[in-house]
């Protein structure tokens, strides 16, 4: 489909009259994509012809190139074919960065068939909630966690678990260097106790043949992935992601970095796939742009600084804090990352003092970005040009609209300079979330235009700068955390009757995860042992970092707890 460049525009070419902010795109990037009509096998098939021989993936100095994945992909996507799996099932991936996950990732989507996410460090009740909305039967799972999955109550029907060692992809001699947080192991009377599952080595999958060439490719319609978000309430929902979704973003986020030189770029892969940024960064758009992805399960400065002697890194994108330790250690050790060229931020606040320290030690800008999972995530950014706004998430990506409207009344625009909650519109706003209509209708209104939370003010510069936050969402280490589900967990406790959650501001960026609880009477609080308790219910970034008790938690007339009022006491 051609860019459209009409005055009148749609949903997805909107007309470029109504675009003010197009004045500050980089000289080079256009106000619109041509909308992808192939999906993601496709775009990986595409990828594996051109660039052939070409490093796709390098894992530890391990590296698989551009057909070796495409050959692989078949493989596995038969292996699957073979356990029952086909257009529209779920199947559950719970994998760390690592050549295994792509490999996955795209053997699912070439059957048709739908990836879910999930983090592997999430404890096995995190996981089990997931589990029982999306009902994957079949999981690939890296072997580590595979315990979890196993001790699953048995009316969850995960019916084979294919066990993922990712250690098999690295170098021999590479394999002792890795160091991975490790789940503790279940109880002995839990481990008798456990439902056991089928399981089979990932290695078998790969030693089946290729699946036949007829074998119908998914539509760029249909839907590819359901990536768990707290959305913009409560708690996790399935947000659904088309083919299109996804090729667009990456699309355009090929459009943002203009200038960046296909089949020879060398991205790092710091972010999390199993997350909405380091899906689209590393799984799409990379693999859309022939990069060398340099896989790491999980950021280490040490691993990060010595593959930089190597394979210097030109796009490195993360959140505030990776790009602050990454800096200080290579200035502090003499390595030479001034390769990077393209650096964006995401998931939290970028102080002007972190883009300083970036940007006096790497080569080129870093710019933040904004985006939420329910648009595949990216939707505005800052252009790599002087246009940019530091302390703003900038303007609208190409095909993407943007309005700030009365966050009671959504049909109504603010005047300009007023705060008002940001809607966007554009190809990567998803479907809805899984399973939930009533959630769906109040997050997608009429026209494709998506409710964010945020609050947000647009300057005579067309910059867009978050003021509030509407959702409540706490946000940790570039992770959103669900308040309710903290709540939940200390609620859980015999000796809380009240709690609430809280996100309060680091001075690094980002917040601390902060409670506020209501004990029974007579009880007292053993705050490191409260803490404790909650980490068997929570995974370890969404634990209080601080747990406070108080008499009362402040309430609306309706008995609803004003977790405003809370942040404000806790911070006093």
């Amino acid at each position: 489909m051609a860019a459209v460049e009409s005055n009148a525009g749609t949903a997805s070419n909107p007309g470029t009259a109504s675009r003010p902010w197009l004045e500050n795109y980089q000289p080079g990037v256009p106000a619109d994509i041509d909308l992808p009509a192939d999906s993601l096998p496709e775009m990986l098939a595409a990828s594996a012809r051109r660039f052939g021989r070409r490093t796709a993936l390098d894992f530890f100095g391990a590296a698989t190139s551009y057909r070796e994945l495409g050959d692989q992909v078949q493989r596995a996507a038969e292996g699957l074919r073979r356990l029952g799996v086909g257009p529209g099932h779920r199947v559950a991936l719970v994998l760390p960065n690592c050549p295994q996950h792509v490999v996955a990732f795209y053997a699912v989507l070439r059957l048709g068939a739908v990836v879910v996410e999930h983090n592997p460090l999430y404890t096995e009740r995190e996981l089990r909630h997931q589990f029982e909305d999306h009902g994957a039967t079949v999981a690939i799972v890296w072997n580590n966690v595979v315990e979890k999955i196993q001790g699953f109550p048995r009316d969850i029907a995960v019916d084979t678990i294919v066990s993922v060692d990712i250690v098999r992809a690295m170098p021999r001699t590479k394999r002792l260097a890795l160091r991975l947080p490790v789940p503790k192991a279940r109880s002995a009377r839990k481990a008798l106790t456990a439902v056991v599952r089928d399981t089979m080595p990932w290695e078998k999958l790969l030693r089946n043949k290729p699946l036949r060439r007829g074998y119908p490719q998914p539509g760029v319609e249909d839907l590819a992935a359901i990536q768990y978000t707290s959305g913009t309430t409560g708690h996790p929902k399935g947000a659904m992601l088309t083919h299109l979704n996804l090729r667009a973003n990456a699309e355009q986020g090929r459009a943002w970095m203009h200038g960046a030189r296909e089949g020879k770029e060398v991205m790092y892969a710091v972010l999390p796939m199993f997350h909405a940024f380091g899906m689209t960064l590393h799984l799409t758009f990379g693999i859309l742009t022939g990069s060398r992805i340099v896989l790491f399960p999980k950021f280490d400065v040490d691993l990060v600084l010595a593959a930089a002697k190597k394979h210097p890194p030109t796009i490195f994108c993360a959140v505030p804090p990776i790009y602050e330790r990454t800096a200080r250690e290579a200035r502090k050790r003499g390595v030479d990352i001034s390769s990077v060229r393209f650096a964006i931020s995401g998931a939290m606040n970028l102080a002007q003092e972190t883009v300083d320290l970036w940007e006096s030690t790497a080569g080129g800008l870093l710019v933040e970005g904004y985006g939420m999972t329910e648009a595949s995530p990216v939707a505005l950014g800052n252009p790599f040009a002087e246009t940019r706004r530091n302390g703003s998430i900038g303007v609208p990506f190409p095909s993407t609209e943007m309005r700030v409207v009365d966050p009671e009344h959504p049909a109504n625009d603010v005047e300009p300079g007023q705060p008002g909650e940001l809607l966007i519109r554009g190809p990567q706003v998803f479907r809805g979330y899984w399973g939930k209509p009533e959630e769906t209708a109040a997050t997608l209104l009429d026209g494709g235009w998506l409710r964010t939370g945020d609050i947000v003010t647009v300057g005579t510069d067309h910059n867009a700068t978050i003021v509030d936050r509407k959702k409540e969402l706490i946000i940790t280490g570039g992770f959103n955390v669900s308040p309710s589900e903290v709540e939940d967990a200390l609620r859980s406790h015999p000796d809380v009757v009240e709690a609430a959650a809280v996100g309060l501001p680091r001075a690094a960026g980002g917040e601390d995860v902060t409670a506020a609880v209501v004990l029974r009477p007579q009880a007292t609080i053993d705050e490191s042992a409260l803490r404790e308790y909650c980490r068997g219910r929570l995974a370890a970034y969404k634990v209080p970092r601080r747990i406070v008790p108080v008499d009362e938690l402040p309430k609306s007339m309706l008995g609803k707890v004003l977790r405003k009022k809370v942040r404000e006491q806790l911070a006093r």
